[in-house]
């Protein structure tokens, strides 16, 4: 943690070892805590009072964090923030903290717009301002803490155990090559779609888009099935055996929307392109049929964002039904409520500790020692090798099955949101 700091905010004034204990163990208590019979969630904000803002950027966007202080300091006890956990929401604020000349910590404020970077973070917008302070660190659960630097998921505490990386198995590795697939109806309608419309226009060149919507799709799906705390399952197949299902639907809505939103966003692209290219010729109007098509093909943008979003809520609010819910490879829900009846399990599933499932990364483990929901949905896959399982716990972890060669492999610790690297920030400052 000091080492990270080191490295990432070397101007700034660090806490010592102590300081960053006695906040740790302050805040893993914390979350043990209730306040009105409800566990705590909140999340602190470690920033100097005394320059909140070092390194303002050139231009700052309207939705920008602010710091709002409070009239005195309150010292930083597990009562302190049970109390104050009520008035902020993560969702929405988070409490600035920090410590004096004698190592104690203090809570000496609020910040507020965390929702433009929460809804970065879960797919549900393009941009998001840099973040304040040293790091950012949430309560999520009962002895569970995440801790931040900007968009960098640097570490997460579950109860006795630190996970230190997420799997990114939804980019690269088999379940990807899996999606991937999955995502060819969207890419030939696509592909037709260029072709006919926008001759000029390589589908190679969007190909990237198309694969980045299909993933992004998933992982907002599987976020909002998180949210919900109650634990569920999906299964993508077309295999109809070993299946019986108590809510048989055929809803194609979320797969139709994202067709319409990316002809919108390639309509879209195209025409602003246009008027660009017009008005550095040195054009001095445009055409009222592209400004029409530009404003139309943007409020269509917009409006099929909307439509998917709408159609991942539906889809993930099924699976607070016990039972998982059965999609095609096309991303076709086919009903919810589903019973696994696979019985043949394998002697052994191998946990890999990478999203490609390398040899050398690969842990044998006993499948009897996971419960009813996990061995259900391993001697499913087990038998059924085209099948991609996912299960989501209660806790809100999620675990992937799917067979490769002769191997049940199971992947853990799976990465959901936009976290990113310190590269990859860099990256996308520049």
């Amino acid at each position: 943690m000091q080492n990270k700091l080191k490295l990432k905010k070397a101007k700034s004034t660090l806490p010592n070892l102590k300081v960053l204990e006695d906040l740790f163990e302050c805040l893993f208590y914390s979350s043990m805590c209730k306040e009105e019979s409800e566990l705590i969630t909140v999340t602190i904000t470690f920033i100097d009072p005394e320059n909140p803002d070092p390194a303002p950027p050139g231009h700052i966007v309207p939705e920008r964090w602010s710091c709002i202080s409070f009239d005195h300091h309150i010292e930083m006890t597990t009562k302190a923030l049970a109390k104050l956990s009520k008035a902020a929401d993560p969702g929405s604020s988070s409490l600035a903290v920090y410590y004096n000349d004698n190592g104690e910590i203090y809570i000496w404020g609020m910040i507020d717009q965390a929702m433009h970077y929460q809804n970065f973070l879960n797919y549900e917008s393009d941009t998001g301002s840099e973040q304040p302070g040293l790091f950012q660190v949430s309560i999520s659960e009962i002895g569970t803490l995440n801790v931040l630097f900007d968009y960098e998921l640097l570490a997460t505490l579950k109860q006795n155990v630190l996970v230190k990386r997420y799997l990114d198995v939804l980019t690269i590795g088999p379940i990807s090559k899996i999606l991937r697939k999955n995502a060819e109806f969207l890419k030939l309608t696509l592909r037709e779609y260029i072709e006919q419309v926008y001759p000029e226009e390589s589908y190679a060149d969007w190909e990237d888009f198309l694969d980045g919507l299909w993933i992004q799709t998933f992982s907002r799906l599987l976020l909002k099935i998180q949210n919900y705390q109650h634990g569920g399952a999906i299964l993508i197949t077309d295999d109809n055996a070993d299946l019986d299902v108590k809510y048989r639907i055929h809803y194609e809505r979320l797969t139709l929307a994202m067709v319409s939103h990316a002809r919108a966003s390639i309509d879209n692209y195209v025409a602003e392109r246009i008027i660009e290219e017009d008005l550095v010729r040195g054009k001095r109007s445009v055409s009222r049929a592209l400004y029409l098509k530009e404003a139309g093909s943007f409020y269509d943008k917009k409006g099929t964002a909307d439509e998917i979003k709408g159609a991942i809520s539906f889809i993930a609010s099924q699976t607070c039904v016990d039972g998982v819910v059965l999609f095609n490879s096309s991303m076709i829900s086919n009903g919810f409520g589903g019973v696994l009846r696979a019985k043949k399990m394998p002697r052994k599933i191998y946990v890999s500790s990478t999203a490609t499932a390398t040899p050398k990364s690969l842990a044998p483990h006993d499948p009897k020692h996971y419960g009813t929901r996990h061995r259900s949905m391993i001697a499913y896959c087990w038998n059924h090798p085209s099948a991609l399982g996912l299960v989501i716990s209660q806790d809100g972890d999620i675990r992937a099955f799917s067979k490769i060669e002769d191997k049940l492999i199971m992947w853990e610790n799976i990465k959901t949101q936009q976290y990113m690297t310190g590269k990859s920030q860099r990256k996308r400052k520049s």
